[in-house]
């Protein structure tokens, strides 16, 4: 029978299901022409509690495995809850307005954000492989429907469309690779895995088969090359606070499970695919992106170059803390710079999101400086521009291959991260070298949207002014996470 404490060690998780669960009982029986923001702010209070109950769990006395082992509590799920809730939070205060001037006010918007965001926390704090797969579906699910939320424009359908077949398809290879690895090691608990595959003087190749089908299926999820090219499509067609959602927290989530599992059991063995896949994926990455006219494809290729730089801490992880450590700071990182940057594409998109082009940004500066001012720092901070978050997350990675004697991948992050500085460059130069295509000034900024803002602008700072408060955290989790 679970104890009182194993339901404490899912308290987040809870309280997001039973407020998802009450905005979808409440959705039908307001009148039809009724505001459904009241729906969006019980929503955000929603992910405030589950915040608050993250906190709670955290204490020392709830730390440990619940459930039969199924999921563990610890610094590192933790971490990547209050990730993934504050992307949450900052996605529905972003929503507030977005949705009634978009003209695609409906409640079930807000549950299918919470109850997403059940998935990926679960995915985060989950070490039995059955229960990462339907954490992974409860994510998905609630990815694929709001990628379409924008019912009336067909990009929006066919952005759903594609995310849904080729989603299925990475699922898939997910499952099977579960399948094969329960087969070659007779179990689905990630450390008995790992133990399996760390003691065994020979590993059966199924074991790698299975590693690789799964590396797939969560490399499609977080978007690294060569299974990237469903992004670009996806991300210009989904409702814009949708893509800052789904552009970080699952990202979050996805890594958190690679972490946990091909890390611990697959490094000394797949080094060159994780090696092959962060430089493609930076190179891949960063070029698209610089062709790219539209600012919403532009941060899609802007974020396969992000995952590839992550994917230089996974190839880092020969040292364990060193690795983890610089995964999990770059994770917190590149959520907040990316989640503000699409809150300001949002404020910008207009009705039906035709304002999404580089050339609209012409004279942003002087239409509006604080936004313009806003963006810019965002924009720095996705370069690596000291005092943002996004310098220090890079330093960390790159000095984590560095100590790992990975001098040639280093060499090639560090090129493409200069490359990267372009296109970022480029919109920038818009907003402050050009003059305005229009005298229109720009949308007047509402409090949820402000407050979204202002969470993101925080946090970057913060992660770059104070970076050893996060980073001490993060150094803690690997000697808690790798005891069972």
């Amino acid at each position: 029978m679970p104890t009182a404490t194993d339901y404490i060690r899912i308290l987040p998780e809870i309280v997001l299901s039973v407020w998802g669960m009450i905005i979808m009982f409440i959705e039908p029986i307001l009148p039809a022409g009724r505001s459904r923001k009241g729906l969006g702010i019980f929503a955000a209070v929603g992910a405030i509690a589950a915040i608050a109950a993250t906190i709670y769990q955290a204490r020392p006395e709830f730390a440990g495995s619940g459930f039969n082992g199924m999921l563990r509590v610890d610094h590192f799920s933790v971490f990547f809850h209050l990730v993934v809730l504050l992307v949450t939070l900052a996605t529905i205060l972003m929503s507030l307005d977005y949705l009634p001037f978009q003209k695609i006010d409906r409640g079930e918007y807000y549950a299918l954000i919470l109850l997403g965001a059940v998935g990926m926390c679960l995915m985060s704090s989950a070490v039995e492989l059955v229960l990462i797969f339907i954490a992974l579906e409860i994510s998905s699910i609630s990815s694929y429907i709001l990628a379409g939320f924008r019912r009336h424009a067909a990009e929006s359908a066919e952005s759903s469309l594609k995310y849904f077949l080729l989603g299925s398809f990475a699922t898939a290879f997910f499952l099977y690779g579960v399948a094969l690895l329960y087969g070659a090691t007779g179990s689905t608990n990630v450390f008995d895995i790992a133990r399996t595959l760390g003691t065994s003087p020979h590993i059966e190749p199924l074991a790698y088969v299975a590693v690789a089908l799964i590396f797939t299926g969560l490399g499609f999820k977080v978007a690294c090359a060569p299974f990237h090219v469903w992004t670009p499509d996806v991300y210009e067609g989904a409702p814009s606070p949708v893509v800052a959602f789904m552009s970080t927290a699952p990202k979050a989530a996805s890594f958190a499970v690679l972490i946990r599992l091909v890390i611990d059991t697959a490094s000394p063995h797949w080094f060159w695919v994780i090696w092959t896949a962060a430089v493609l994926s930076m190179c891949v990455g960063n070029l698209g992106a610089i062709l790219q006219s539209n600012v919403k494809r532009m941060l899609a290729y802007s974020s396969i170059a992000h995952a590839g730089y992550l994917m230089v801490a996974f190839a880092s992880a020969s040292n364990r803390e060193l690795g983890i450590s610089a995964a999990m700071f770059y994770s917190a990182a590149y959520a907040a710079m990316n989640v503000g940057a699409f809150a300001i594409i949002t404020q910008m998109a207009g009705a039906g999101e035709r304002y999404s082009q580089i050339d609209d940004y012409s004279g942003l500066g002087k239409r509006s400086p604080v936004l313009a001012a806003a963006l810019t720092f965002f924009l720095l901070s996705l370069i690596g521009i000291p005092i943002t978050g996004g310098f220090f997350a890079k330093f960390y990675v790159f000095s984590a291959a560095l100590r790992t004697h990975l001098i040639w991948l280093t060499v090639i992050g560090v090129a493409n991260s200069g490359m990267g500085s372009y296109y970022y460059l480029r919109l920038i130069v818009r907003m402050y070298m050009f003059e305005p295509r229009t005298e229109e000034p720009a949308p007047r900024v509402r409090l949820g949207m402000g407050l979204a803002i202002s969470i993101c602008l925080i946090a970057t700072l913060w992660l770059g002014v104070l970076p050893n408060v996060v980073l001490h955290y993060t150094q803690g989790a690997p000697t808690i996470f790798f005891t069972r």
